[in-house]
């Protein structure tokens, strides 16, 4: 076998550029190596054995958060330095370069195709405002650096980015070494002087971290030459919570004010704005808050074009536990109240009838409701584990988590001259393959008016047409077309009655189709077929016999 054969390879550089164990496992052995330390002694250094880490260092062990912070303080480095390494080596290893070059020479094409569709996002998306929330969990668990780079992305298409982080991990973390215990309420904590400070340290620590990321510029990663400018301050006005559930949550506050025109003055000179759980009150008072409550005021308060939620799950399930990628807030209430109902029932709750809906989706859909019922045109729910999440969200056509809406994204409406260019690429494919009669632009353009169009987020995405023969009062239903992206959701059927019903308000008493290849289909919705003679005159002239489409009518 040649030596430079690909079957020679070393696993962990065929697979460096998929598998972020192997990254990381590279990444540790590279720092343990340069301290001339061997497997036995840092494996000893952390209380493992020496085959567990032989394991993750080759990635074929997945490694805890609290090894990864073992393995730091032993290395002496932080994950963070981890991470930013592995990413260095994955673009600096001349093996990986060469690999690249291979792939991308393979997959140009693909790569050419994919750039040009994200065009219509990025113009939409250039000037706009988005809040992204997380958790400290991103910080702790060293996502943050990738996070960063699609930060810095979305910065250079000149989105303006406001940053909420939480910190419940690391609070935790230092309230046990300081042999503090706090008690929760219903999710609050109960924030006394002591756990007060401990939340000052902890959110002061996460977000210097945070900032020292987004100011990274290392050659050949995504983050050279980037000129982030981070803008923290005294944006939120909160109050204290009071006594809930007949407990006093001292320090515990909820958002009263965002000041929005001093984030809009920082968002106006490029800055990207952090915001940490935390609020003042005009007394000088500080009040640890909730990470949801602070993203979604602040979304509220500067009339965000996106809300951004990064939770553990990939987004929000039904109760059969289908992913759901989009849903309007009354869809996510009733969802809730479904939900509510199998808690409170014995019987179903010990059936665990409800096994699909997690924790993070209860905690974080009403935040998604209460953001889109108050003028947030959209609210994310994404998996913070799924490395370019918010890429594949954003810049994809079918996303990759749950976007909630206030009301639903399709729409059916009475079709206008600035559809023609939209019509023509629905309706081409099928004329190709001989199942639709061909129209030109300029047949379209006079018929405008006797089409309907299916609209999803603003894309033409079905149509249908009208023409109608008032003698006789019938109507011919025709050039039905759904786009393949969006067929086998049942649209074609609501594009149907929706003509349907137009049809019936104008009067008219029969409706009729003519069909080559899908006969079954008008079937199944009440069309029975007949002959040619059963059209309106004016149609049986302009009948092809050469084309022969068998007729089906429908009594309205």
């Amino acid at each position: 076998m040649h030596p430079k054969s690909p079957h020679n390879q070393a696993p962990e550089l065929a697979n460096l550029d998929t598998n972020p164990a192997i990254k990381l496992g590279l990444a540790i052995r590279h720092q343990r190596k340069q301290q001339n330390k061997t497997l036995t002694q840092l494996a000893d250094q952390i209380g493992t054995d020496a085959g567990n880490l032989s394991r993750i260092e080759r990635g074929n062990q997945t490694i805890s958060p609290a090894t990864l912070n073992k393995i730091c303080l032993a290395l002496g480095c932080s994950p963070a330095q981890l991470y930013a390494q592995q990413e260095g080596e994955n673009f600096a290893h001349p093996a990986n370069f060469a690999q690249n070059a291979k792939l991308a020479s393979h997959s140009a094409p693909q790569f050419v195709s994919w750039f040009r569709s994200v065009a219509p996002y990025i113009h939409a998306f250039g000037g706009r405002t988005f809040v992204i929330a997380f958790g400290g969990e991103v910080v702790t668990d060293g996502q943050f650096t990738a996070l960063s780079h699609d930060l810095n992305l979305l910065a250079s298409l000149e989105v303006r980015l406001i940053l909420v982080h939480g910190a419940r991990p690391q609070i935790e973390s230092k309230l046990k070494q300081a042999n503090l215990k706090t008690k929760l309420v219903d999710g609050l904590r109960v924030t006394d002087d002591a756990a007060m400070e401990i939340v000052k340290e902890a959110n002061g620590a996460i977000r210097v971290d945070i900032e020292s990321q987004l100011s990274m510029g290392l050659v050949d990663s995504p983050m050279a030459g980037s000129d982030i400018r981070v803008a923290s301050g005294n944006f939120v006005t909160a109050k204290p919570v009071g006594v809930y559930q007949g407990v006093d949550l001292q320090h515990t506050g909820e958002v009263r004010k965002i000041d929005s025109v001093g984030i809009q003055k920082r968002l106006d000179d490029g800055e990207v704005v952090l915001l940490s759980p935390l609020g003042y009150s005009p007394t000088g008072e500080i009040f640890n808050l909730a990470v949801e409550d602070v993203a979604v005021s602040t979304a509220i308060a500067l009339d965000a074009d996106k809300l951004i939620f990064l939770m553990d799950k990939e987004g929000v399930h039904n109760i059969r536990g289908e992913l759901l990628r989009e849903m309007t807030t009354q869809k996510a209430k009733n969802l809730l109240q479904h939900v509510h109902q199998y808690q409170h029932d014995e019987q179903l709750a010990a059936q665990d009838a409800a096994p699909y809906i997690s924790e993070d989706e209860l905690y974080y859909l009403p935040a998604a409701i209460r953001a889109c019922e108050n003028g947030v045109a959209r609210t994310h729910l994404i998996c913070r584990h799924t490395d370019g999440a918010i890429l594949q969200e954003l810049f994809t056509l079918e996303g990759i988590g749950t976007m909630v809406t206030e009301t639903p994204l399709e729409l059916m409406r009475q079709a206008n001259i600035d559809d023609v260019g939209s019509l023509l690429k629905l309706i081409e494919p099928l004329e190709a393959e001989g199942i639709l009669v061909r129209r030109g632009r300029e047949r379209l353009e006079m018929e405008i008016n006797q089409f309907y169009v299916m609209e999803h987020d603003g894309r033409v995405i079905g149509c249908a047409a009208l023409y109608p023969f008032a003698s006789e009062k019938m109507v011919e239903f025709a050039c039905l077309a759904i786009h393949p992206s969006y067929r086998g959701g049942g649209r074609g059927d609501r594009l149907f009655h929706f003509c349907e019903d137009q049809a019936k308000h104008m009067g008219f008493n029969t409706m009729f189709c003519l069909t080559t290849r899908t006969e079954h289909w008008f079937l199944e919705r009440g069309f029975k077929q007949r002959d040619v003679e059963s059209l309106p005159a004016e149609k049986q002239k302009l009948y092809n016999l050469q084309r022969r489409s068998k007729v089906f009518v429908k009594a309205l």
